[in-house]
């Protein structure tokens, strides 16, 4: 069977078992501040799990794209190593919310992976939760029973709490979990050995490949356990070692999942995978996987940057390059030429990628093109290094650096140290690393406490599309710490306030108890939860409160988000269909958009784009909102927007049908205008193939557009009023333009008579040529021209030139070659050492010729002093 075929197997199994399919959810998360991908299947559902929202399905089935590359489930450093792990991967799962149990969940396992998939019985071992004394937890009788009726009893195997609890993370939904393993070893060495000693014990061929969990608890932040409202199943099948299972394989990289990335890969390098068990053969396997994640991260809208989920796929793009560029002889870019490949192979599944193939591409090469450039600036400073190092040895501060600022792994770094026979400090690296991490984690650290509930239904209504206050009530709250700053997060029963989403800021106001009012500072989505930030809690917070919106600011991020979709068609009108949604900022100072376009958007397309614009708020059209099915919603055209998590039914945003009709949850104007007016003030690059744009909307482009008509009236005043100011500013520069030639010619006459008559003042100083003099120019780059100047008339020279340049010490010091290398003398380090600390200044440059700058122009004298004396 194909990859596709075992896929779709499972599903049909589960729909013939009353599930319904769900698409997956993004592998980039938004609304959960505790991760920054989807790291399982279960993630989508959690509010189902802890009774926060009600599911509109008791029985689910679905293939989930996961990221474990970050956090507690990490497997990064281990991808490519072995045969197994990956960053990205496809979980199975069958989901029963608060139906069915461990039986039927057990029952349908064996059914499916020994008479659907034909898996041999006795290549299967099942584990269960064997109890854990220490938070009283007893062993999963009710599970073991249920196997025997499958499973001989010793195929049933004890599970400790390390393997059989799952958690997803430090606090959340959990349970005891029971997992089917299975024996891939040859019947000869299955003889040998019996395969129950293999399980759990990192053998290669003897894998996990489903976990069944029963979720029945919250983990609170004092690792406590509380019973969750309701039981659920939660089950996750790795499908890529299932399809290696099921075709007989010894690799996940040998099954058709990864097949035709690897034989393109050998395509474009002429070496071949699968020959040996080398370094060769791990960075195949590299960049099979992290393709993979790279890809699907960027499709559901996650740029890489230098921090947070960004951060992390720029890091497996650089270590994917750092592979090839190591192990397959590959200098110029790759990774770019195995998305079209990728595009194909899921277009059917996850047809986000290959509807995006091209943006994707680019962002790609971009990145892939930057790094191998640092790459090639880092190995020349470790070269550097190495060639003025008096120790054969690398220490772990540099070590680090080059980590840190080239993306050098420790092990390239060793490699091309022993190479030129040096020791890298591997101890000092380690050190700095968690240096860094510490730092890492102090920046970003929430501290979160466990809700207070005060009702059993913490479900938040959002009201505020019709409502800018309302009578409400909170029905739970917790302490978070963030920063150093201490918070509380309150969720009401039903709310006014928007909770940040689709690049619309949250909704600041007030809360009102008994005459007591408090600040929200910000309203924020957790899963389905609407947050409320506050600086302190009522006194008394279980009666009834009043919650208010700041109108205002309310009013004006209104206005910049309906403005957002009447740009985004504008785009599109003009630039093309490829214009597509990257990014967005609404607040109510101004609007941000960020577009996929692959080049400046000129001076003529952005007048065009806003004269459109504008002509659209003049016809003051009105702005239709309709809840729709999802389906036919986008029968009407309507444009979703890539990585974002939409359900069955839909808000629909249209600004006349044929114009702009969008998928949106965010707040809107009644008619288009009210915008009243649109104009840019900024246009620029955010990343490969991305633009942004800034505008403004309202009052504030009305303030705009005066204070730049009011810029230019002062402008025309200075110019002494020309009927054309622009004919009289180009003159004006046409002049500037020729006495700064002017100018420089005398400056170059007058360096050069300094010179002449400088060279009859050389002293003699140990057999140095010294001359060290304070001179009248005009600009420090007089100064290096007077050094150059006389660099080839005075032999064994050591020169040192002062100026006081409107009342700031600059100074230009130059040494000859040969004194450089027989008295290694240094041009910087006399900078740093004895000129910087007169003038209060710093400076640098090459070993031959140096720069400082600094505050003190009156202790020009003393630098001459200080030079000629160390001489």
């Amino acid at each position: 069977m194909t990859a596709p075929e075992i896929r779709q197997q499972f599903l049909d199994f589960f729909v013939s078992k009353g599930h319904h399919i769900v698409p997956s959810a993004p592998i980039v998360v938004k609304n959960d501040p505790t991760l920054l991908f989807t790291n399982a299947g279960m993630n989508q559902f959690k509010d189902y799990f802890l009774g926060n929202r009600a599911a509109a399905w008791k029985r689910v089935v679905d293939t989930q794209k996961c990221l474990r590359v970050s956090g507690k489930h990490n497997d990064l450093e281990e991808v490519g190593i072995d045969t197994y792990h990956h960053t990205m991967f496809e979980m199975l799962g069958n989901w029963s919310f608060g139906d069915y149990f461990k039986k039927e969940a057990i029952d349908w396992s064996w059914e499916l992976l020994t008479e659907v998939y034909k898996i041999p019985k006795d290549r299967l071992y099942v584990t269960v939760f064997e109890g854990d004394a220490k938070e009283n937890l007893e062993k999963d009788q009710e599970a073991y029973d249920f196997w025997k009726k499958h499973i001989s009893e010793d195929r049933i195997l004890m599970g400790n709490k390390k393997d059989n609890f799952w958690e997803m993370g430090d606090t959340g939904p959990c349970g005891p979990c029971s997992e089917i393993h299975v024996d891939c070893r040859p019947d000869s060495e299955r003889a040998l050995v019996d395969g129950k000693t293999r399980v759990n014990a990192d053998d290669p061929q003897v894998i996990e490949i489903w976990n069944n969990v029963f979720m029945q608890f919250n983990r609170l932040k004092d690792k406590s356990l509380e019973p969750l409202p309701a039981k659920h199943v939660d089950t996750g099948m790795g499908f890529e070692r299932l399809v290696r299972v099921l075709q007989g394989k010894n690799s996940n990289y040998d099954t058709d999942i990864f097949s035709g990335t690897i034989e393109h890969t050998e395509k474009l390098t002429g070496l071949k995978y699968g020959r040996t068990d080398s370094k060769q053969d791990v960075a195949f396997r590299v960049l099979a996987d992290h393709i993979r994640a790279i890809c699907f991260a960027i499709a559901d809208g996650q740029l890489p940057s230098n921090n947070g989920a960004g951060y992390v796929i720029r890091r497996i793009l650089r270590r994917a390059v750092r592979y090839y560029y190591s192990f397959l002889n590959r200098k110029t870019p790759l990774l770019h030429e195995l998305v079209p490949v990728l595009a194909q192979q899921f277009a059917t599944v996850f047809p986000e990628l290959q509807l995006q193939v091209d943006f994707v591409t680019k962002v790609v090469f971009e990145e892939e093109n930057n790094f191998l450039r640092t790459l090639e600036s880092g190995i020349r400073r470790i070269e550097d290094f190495m060639g003025n190092a008096k120790q054969k040895a690398v220490d772990g501060r540099t070590a680090f650096e080059l980590y840190d600022t080239y993306g050098f792994p420790y092990d390239l770094t060793s490699l091309i140290a022993s190479e030129k026979g040096f020791s890298v400090d591997e101890k000092g690296f380690e050190v700095a690393m968690e240096e860094q991490k510490t730092r890492s984690r102090a920046a970003t650290e929430l501290d979160m406490g466990d809700w207070t509930v005060l009702d059993e239904n913490p479900v938040s209504v959002f009201v505020g599309y019709e409502l800018s206050e309302t009578a409400t009530s909170v029905t739970k709250y917790r302490k978070i710490k963030a920063k150093g700053k201490e918070q509380y997060q309150l969720v009401l029963s039903q709310t006014p306030f928007y909770a940040e989403s689709g690049g619309q800021v949250g909704d600041t106001g007030t809360l009102t108890f008994n005459g007591e009012s408090i600040n929200v500072t910000d309203t924020k989505k957790e899963n389905n939860l609407i947050v409320h930030f506050v600086d302190k809690l009522p006194a008394d917070i279980t009666t009834t409160a009043k919650a208010v919106i700041n109108k205002q600011n309310r009013q004006s991020t209104t206005l910049n988000h309906s403005a957002t979709h009447l740009l985004h068609a504008a785009l599109r009108q003009v630039l093309g269909t490829h214009v597509a949604q990257k990014g967005s900022l609404v607040n109510p100072e101004y609007l941000r958009f960020d577009f996929s376009h692959f080049a400046k958007v000129t001076d003529e397309e952005l007048e065009k784009i806003e004269n459109i614009v504008n002509e659209k708020i003049r016809a003051n059209i009105p702005v239709v909102i309709q809840e729709l099915p999802k389906d036919e919603a986008l029968k009407l055209g309507a444009m979703a927007l890539f990585g974002e998590k939409y359900g069955d039914i839909v808000r629909v945003v249209i600004m006349d049908p044929a114009y702009s009709v969008e998928l949106c949850g965010g707040t809107h104007i009644g008619a288009t205008g009210e915008l009243g007016l649109f104009k840019f003030t900024a246009e620029s690059a955010v990343a490969a193939g991305v633009r942004r744009i800034e505008a403004l909307t309202g009052s504030n482009a009305l303030a705009f557009v005066d204070a730049q008509l009011k810029q230019l009236k002062e402008i025309k005043a200075a110019l002494k009023n020309p009927k054309d100011p622009v004919t009289a500013v180009e003159t004006l520069l046409q002049d500037k333009t020729s006495l700064e030639k002017q100018l420089e010619v005398l400056e170059q006459e007058k360096v050069r008579q300094l010179s002449a008559g400088l060279q009859q003042q050389v002293e003699q100083i140990n057999g140095i040529n010294f001359l060290g003099k304070i001179v009248d120019v005009n600009n420090a780059d007089a100064l290096k021209q007077l050094c150059f100047a006389l660099k080839n008339e005075i032999e064994n020279h050591v020169l040192v030139f002062a100026a006081n340049i409107g009342g700031k010490a600059n100074v230009a010091l130059m040494i000859s070659d040969n004194l450089v290398a027989e008295k290694g003398l240094e041009a910087p380090k006399i900078i740093k050492e004895k000129i910087a600390p007169i003038i209060k200044g710093g400076g640098g440059g090459q070993k031959s010729f140096a720069t400082a700058g600094g505050q003190e122009a009156g202790q020009l004298d003393q630098v001459i002093t200080q030079v000629k004396a160390m001489l």
